[in-house]
């Protein structure tokens, strides 16, 4: 049975892991030790193969290519929302990928619509582009009071304050070309700095991988054994998935995780892999009034041109959503976003 606690974001960040408390295996209490002044620990490379690489799943490729035919038929919030959309209220290259690296800073436990309107807020906060310079130059307060939807928003004020101070110092107020000098600052994780690179220098060096992502290949059945975190997802995918496939696996399950394969009570009814024996994890559909009603755009044929996809989304409180199926489905958005 699928916890509460899968819906929860786990890409943490080094600082925060070392923050955690921990035990000498005996029941100790860890304020009782002695606390000495050390010297910085200096940060390992991020890891990017395994020593024995995980096999290839089998029909992997027919489970691929059957996500992307029913991604190809709806939009999902990643689409209009993503953390890659960010950029495109900038005209300067710079502020093009901080502006990426912001959104995807501001993303971690918070759902798209939340960071959407957030990057939104900030950037009129500190005066209609987000730059490095002006995030410095910009107090903490304003900045909190911009960010405040997303969740640990005091955290992230602080993290992405001193990110900018890293940038202008240590690298000419632009984003970092490698995974090690991303993660290298304050707040930022191994998945964001992969879909950093893609989306901000069009680098494919890894796979971002999400908590969708790592929820969905593992109801896939696609780890042996089911993997307990998102590095060991990813470092198990990259070890089989050709490379070519890797800057497309993140937007295509983030999207698929959102509207059909979602965390509690996925649409099995509406899935494809339900019916072919590729899932092995599917379960019995039950409608209930707070289930949200979506409905899939008919197969496109060589004769016809795809209708309008509109999902609506019914809630307890009686309010509705519409997410609009763009004109042009054969085509999956290239970038990769969540």
């Amino acid at each position: 049975m699928e916890t509460k606690a899968e819906v929860l974001e786990v890409d943490i960040t080094r600082e925060e892991a070392e923050a955690l408390p921990v035990t000498s295996g005996h029941g100790s209490n860890p304020t009782s030790k002695k606390v000495t002044n050390k010297s910085p620990r200096k940060q390992k490379p991020i890891q990017h193969t395994l020593a024995v690489p995980h096999p290839a799943p089998e029909r992997w490729r027919e489970t691929y290519d059957t996500i992307k035919q029913m991604r190809s038929r709806i939009t999902a919030p990643v689409d209009t929302m993503g953390c890659d959309q960010a950029q495109w209220k900038e005209t300067d290259p710079k502020n093009r990928r901080f502006a990426t690296l912001i959104s995807l800073m501001l993303s971690s436990q918070t759902k798209d619509e939340v960071t959407d309107a957030a990057v939104a807020k900030l950037r009129a906060a500190i005066g209609g582009s987000l730059s490095v310079d002006a995030l410095i130059a910009a107090d903490d307060v304003s900045i909190s009071e911009a960010i405040g939807k997303v969740g640990f928003w005091r955290r992230k004020t602080e993290y992405i304050k001193k990110a900018a101070q890293r940038l202008r110092d240590e690298f000419d107020s632009d984003v970092p070309k490698t995974v090690d000098e991303l993660c290298s600052l304050p707040g930022v994780g191994p998945k964001m700095a992969f879909l950093a690179l893609q989306v901000a220098w069009n680098l494919n060096v890894g796979i971002g991988v999400d908590v969708h992502v790592h929820r969905i290949t593992n109801r896939l059945g696609w780890h042996k054994p089911p993997t307990k975190n998102p590095e060991e997802t990813r470092l198990n995918l990259q070890s089989w998935l050709p490379t070519e496939l890797h800057p497309d696996i993140n937007h295509m399950l983030v999207g698929f995780g959102q509207v059909v394969c979602v965390p509690v009570g996925p649409r099995c009814d509406l899935c494809d892999l339900s019916t072919t024996g590729l899932c092995p994890s599917v379960q019995k559909t039950s409608n209930t009034k707070s289930r949200k009603a979506v409905t899939l755009a008919p197969e496109p044929s060589s004769s016809m041109s795809l209708p309008k996809l509109e999902i609506e989304v019914e809630t307890e409180e009686s309010k509705s959503t519409l997410y609009t199926m763009p004109p042009s489905p054969s085509k999956i958005k290239s970038e990769e976003m969540w």
